[in-house]
């Protein structure tokens, strides 16, 4: 079987509204272009209709590849497993709502011919997100590069080429818990970007929320940087110096104006006080802690049931 030039890689969790779609308009950039091309759907055990809806779907696009996951592994899994299934020599990622626009692949090709190796979609109007989370993303960017040692560009997502050579090197790395943006990051190689406007989804509901979000961010932090254990060493020591500061000047005022009584409020404010700041260091800890429990049991990062390249399936199945 020939291999095609390029893969869409795109994960899909709930998007029975959006997926035919999104079918319709990355079809029509993708005849477009010159090169031939698969376009790989991973099914990550939505619960609504999505499995039967782009099983539909290859009868109308014959280059689709359906990829049925065993469950709900995450996005950054159902991701893994599109990469690792693609055959093309240039990966695309993308996401199936729609608001990064399909129009964009024509780009990220004049790029890859020009010789990059990776090209990055960067956005530059987000007006369409809430207020909450354009803040919650430029503290995280902001946050995460100062404290990591490999940096994640700003305001850009999983939306980009990367060529076969980024492919095989981010296959190297053999971690379960992944962190994709960060792990495209890591691997480096020429990288070229371009900008765009970030639209609306086009129909359905996102699957993520505040919770979620503050969880994802936390991965990519423990992921890229130990530095949350090492500030503790220095919030250790500055409380170290206050307390011997503290204990020196109560030593001279008792040896200058006699034994003071101690205040009951004070004390305990100082117990509490240093009680917290061990239970978030302990906290921290148990983070990494269960992250290297996690990778100590190698298990896999996901698990394929069904792939239609290899064994089709049964149309309308769920």
């Amino acid at each position: 079987m020939t291999s095609p030039t390029v893969s869409i890689v795109c994960p899909c969790y709930n998007e029975e509204q959006v997926v035919e779609l999104f079918m319709e308009r990355i079809s029509k950039v993708l005849s477009d272009s010159q090169y031939s091309y698969e376009v790989i759907l991973i099914n990550d055990g939505s619960k609504d209709n999505t499995l039967a809806t782009i099983n539909e779907l290859q009868q109308q696009y014959p280059d689709i590849r359906v990829i049925n996951l065993s469950r709900n592994f995450g996005k950054e899994a159902a991701l893994t497993a599109g990469i690792d299934s693609a055959r093309g020599e240039v990966l695309i990622p993308i996401d199936a709502d729609l608001q990064d626009p399909p129009e964009l692949i024509h780009d990220f090709l004049r790029k890859w011919e020009e010789g990059y190796d990776v090209v990055v979609a960067k956005r530059v109007d987000r007006s369409t997100d809430s207020w909450a989370k354009k803040f919650s993303a430029e503290l995280f960017y902001k946050f995460h590069n100062a404290v990591a040692q490999v940096e994640i560009p700003e305001n850009v997502g999983d939306f980009r080429l990367i060529n076969r050579r980024v492919v095989n090197a981010i296959q190297l790395l053999p971690e379960n818990q992944r962190f994709m943006k960060g792990i495209f990051s890591w691997v480096g190689f020429k990288t070229a970007v371009v900008e765009y406007k970030r639209e609306a989804r086009e129909a359905g509901e996102t699957s993520f929320n505040g919770w979620k979000l503050w969880n994802f961010a936390l991965d990519g932090i423990t992921s890229f940087s130990t530095a949350p254990l090492r500030i503790w060493l220095y919030v250790g020591g500055f409380i170290s110096a206050l307390s011997f500061i503290y204990g020196s000047a109560t030593i001279i005022k008792t040896l200058i104006y006699g034994i003071d009584s101690p205040g009951y409020a004070s004390l305990i404010t100082v117990m509490l006080f240093l009680g917290g700041v061990q239970l978030i260091g302990i906290g921290v800890m148990g983070e990494y802690i269960g992250r290297l429990y996690m990778e100590s049991k190698r298990r896999p990062t996901y698990i394929i049931e069904e792939d239609s390249l290899k064994k089709p399936l049964d149309q309308g199945s769920k």
